[in-house]
């Protein structure tokens, strides 16, 4: 196969359907694909991921293994269970950084001993937007030097297990209203504002090491009135590139792009056109597939470069380099292993609870009924990962029932369904849905002895006989919020 071809194809980082690799996704690995992107979709088990990794290198060696896995909301190795890690909020609401250096170490550990080498995470954004659709307890918080410091100790204690990171979503996706994976979002700050809050924390990834840094479809008209952030050879070349003496951020390692197949860019321009001007912005590399993932999808893409190239749209120089960065960071990290900390994630979850009591407030010491408020959740979080805190109340007070809600819930439902058992109200984001906040306050109004417990962000002000911020969904807040509910305040 030519080098054209082959530099075409080692810029892609595909996903595939399935828990063992496809065969034309082998034989693609032994034509010049050097990356690899895997989803919920193909892991069953640690073991089971090991042994696809394996599977992988035994074709290409250096193939660079990719994943979603941010802990807390956004987990891909836990799908089924919920995280053994709480996201970033609730690492932001410690603020202690050696917890979150130690709890990305971990998390880095598990990923390395599967076999993975590059994690898409963490997310740098700095959440300004409460109403945020996307990014929301994916976020450190809302302060840039808060989310600063945290991601930078994110990065260092992830690279120190050997796994690459991969900081997102430059240049912010913090101040939005729109979900890109749907639609464009614009944010309107001007270039001030970006260089004081959005890019904040993207300078501390870049000093503290990071080895990548994924592009955001969003549009900055102040840096570019015309093309996503992805797409931009202004945002990329200009400002991620560009020598900090220059007003850069001086990043020489790899970009990323987010998923092509996400409205803002697909929906737009089409993941053939748009893979082409990435690559001619300064993007180095190609997400796709969680959406699309089969060998077409493939093909296409790489048949869009080389046209391009050879069509005089994109100059070979600059697939080149990309695919030169890419084989760069194939490399192993270098890093030795690191010790385990299989208790880390429940500790910190337990550190980042926020809890406000009534007077006479007691313990729950029987049977109670969960009423869980459940939004629709973002793509990025996916519907398929459980949350709440209904399993482990059943396990410590067994009895206990759960119940999901959507929007027309109703509180006569829900005190119906209780009986004479004690209420726990789960929601998610309160502050952002109004039927939520309705149906709780009819329930509290009914049964002001109702604890409740906000596991998304903690926006609406405390409420209830008892009120749990968790700052995320994963298992371990969960774990740690019943466990307050039935043995009291820590």
């Amino acid at each position: 196969m030519d080098t054209l071809t082959r530099d075409a194809l080692t810029v892609l980082q595909p996903g595939f359907t399935g828990t063992t690799a496809p065969d034309w996704l082998l034989r693609r690995l032994g034509e010049g694909l050097a990356s690899v992107g895997l989803f919920g979709r193909n892991i069953e088990s640690p073991e089971q991921l090991a042994a696809l990794t394996a599977q992988l290198r035994a074709e290409y060696p250096d193939v660079l293994v990719a994943i979603d896995e941010e802990g807390g909301d956004v987990t891909r190795l836990e799908v089924r269970t919920g995280s053994s890690f709480p996201g970033n909020l609730a690492l932001g609401a410690v603020d202690d950084t050696e917890l979150t250096r130690a709890v990305a170490r971990e998390l880095g550990r598990r990923l390395a001993a599967c076999g993975v080498n590059l994690n898409w995470a963490p997310s740098a954004d700095v959440n300004s937007d409460p109403d945020n659709p996307v990014i929301g307890v994916r976020s450190f918080g809302a302060d840039p030097q808060l989310v600063a410091r945290h991601t930078a100790a994110y990065v260092e204690g992830l690279q120190s297990a050997g796994v690459a990171a991969c900081t997102k979503h430059f240049p912010g996706h913090g101040d939005t209203a729109v979900d890109s994976h749907h639609d464009m979002p614009r944010i309107d700050a001007d270039l001030g504002t970006l260089h004081a809050r959005e890019l904040v924390p993207f300078r501390a990834a870049v000093a503290a090491g990071t080895k990548a840094v994924m592009s955001a479809h969003i549009l900055l008209p102040a840096l570019d009135p015309q093309l996503p952030a992805t797409l931009s050879p202004a945002a990329l070349h200009g400002l991620l590139r560009a020598p900090v003496a220059d007003g850069g951020l001086g990043f020489d390692g790899l970009i990323v792009t987010d998923g092509m197949e996400m409205r803002a860019v697909a929906g737009t321009y089409g993941i053939g056109r748009g893979s082409v001007m990435a690559i001619a912005a300064g993007a180095d590399a190609i997400c796709v597939g969680g959406g699309l993932a089969d060998e077409d999808t493939v093909l296409r893409l790489r048949d869009a470069l080389v046209d391009a190239v050879r069509g005089g749209e994109l100059a070979e120089e600059r697939l080149a380099d990309a695919a030169a960065r890419v084989r760069a960071l194939v490399a192993p990290v270098g890093t030795p292993p690191v010790p385990a900390a299989p208790g880390i994630g429940l500790a910190a979850a337990r550190r980042a609870l926020r809890v406000t009591a009534a007077p006479g407030w007691k313990p729950l010491d029987g049977a109670v009924y969960v009423a869980a408020f459940a939004p629709v959740a973002n793509i990025a979080v996916g519907d398929e990962t459980p949350w709440g805190v209904g399993a482990e109340l059943a396990r410590l007070l067994p009895g206990t029932t759960t119940a999901t809600y959507g929007p027309g819930a109703d509180a006569a439902t829900v005190l119906a369904a209780a009986g004479n058992r004690r209420v726990v109200a789960v929601v998610r984001d309160v502050h952002r849905h109004p039927w939520m906040a309705d149906a709780l306050r009819a329930l509290l109004t009914a049964r002001p002895d109702t604890a409740v417990v906000e596991m998304g962000l903690n926006q609406a002000p405390p409420a209830g006989a008892l009120h749990v911020a968790t700052h995320g969904a994963a298992r371990v807040c969960g774990t740690a919020a019943a466990e307050t509910l039935v043995r009291g305040a820590p």
